[in-house]
């Protein structure tokens, strides 16, 4: 299949199947232009954070999506989006009003994603194919893009936040969940993520405890001028 063409599902089905070259955790791609991660990189292991069932069973989507003031008729993106246990939620939640557009970078899990999406009929969501460090989004598109419990294993942070920063609408969010450890394992500090999202241009507005799932939630907006690559401060973990 080639990985430049656009493929659209069944007419029944809305979602749209978006093929793009498939990035690695390294980041082959990555441009020079921008510093590298100063800390370990948590290799992507598995599609799932957890089982869908022990995540609903702990209410973690709820209570994610009331911390963020997710609603209804709002665009919101999933970028990691896995098996997709945010995705059919966050399409419930925005309702026939709003839209999803979910992401991942390795190409048969974005694969089982549109089928389930097709399957179940979620005529709100698209499903899109981007790299290790560039999600791919259209610009001033999202209320609010979801990373959750993926940002460590982003390989190339300071260029994928900064490519990111356009598809915010004004006012626009970034929803992130990720636990409070280590990034090699497999989880964030909160000073640390406060920093890297700092040196690309973000502003903190929010952050707590999710203690069901032993986690938290940061919710950043893109403040002031998006900075040259050049400029951009590595942080140190």
């Amino acid at each position: 299949m080639s990985s430049n063409r656009a493929v659209r599902a069944p007419r029944a089905f809305l979602p749209l199947v978006l093929l793009a070259a498939c990035g690695q955790a390294a980041a082959p791609g990555a441009s020079a232009a921008f510093p590298p991660a100063s800390r370990p990189v948590a290799a992507i292991v598995s599609p799932r954070f957890s089982t869908e069932d022990k995540r609903e069973s702990a209410g973690e989507a709820k209570r994610v999506m009331d911390s963020a003031g997710t609603r209804a008729g709002m665009s919101v993106a999933d970028i990691g989006a896995g098996e997709g246990y945010y995705t059919v939620r966050l399409a419930a939640r925005v309702g026939a009003t709003g839209r999803v557009l979910a992401e991942d970078i390795v190409a048969s899990t974005r694969d089982a994603l549109a089928q389930r999406v097709a399957r179940e009929r979620l005529d709100n969501v698209s499903v899109l194919l981007g790299t290790a460090e560039d999600p791919k989004l259209p610009a001033n598109s999202f209320d609010q893009v979801y990373l959750v419990h993926m940002y460590h294993e982003i390989s190339a942070p300071y260029e994928f936040l900064w490519r990111l920063r356009p598809a915010l609408k004004p006012g626009g969010r970034l929803v992130i969940v990720d636990a409070d450890r280590p990034t090699a394992s497999h989880g964030t500090p909160p000073a640390l993520l406060d920093c890297e999202l700092a040196a690309v241009g973000y502003a903190r507005v929010k952050r707590e405890r999710i203690a069901a799932v032993d986690a938290y939630i940061a919710l950043y907006e893109a403040r002031g001028p998006r900075p040259e690559p050049a400029a951009i401060k590595p942080c140190k973990a």
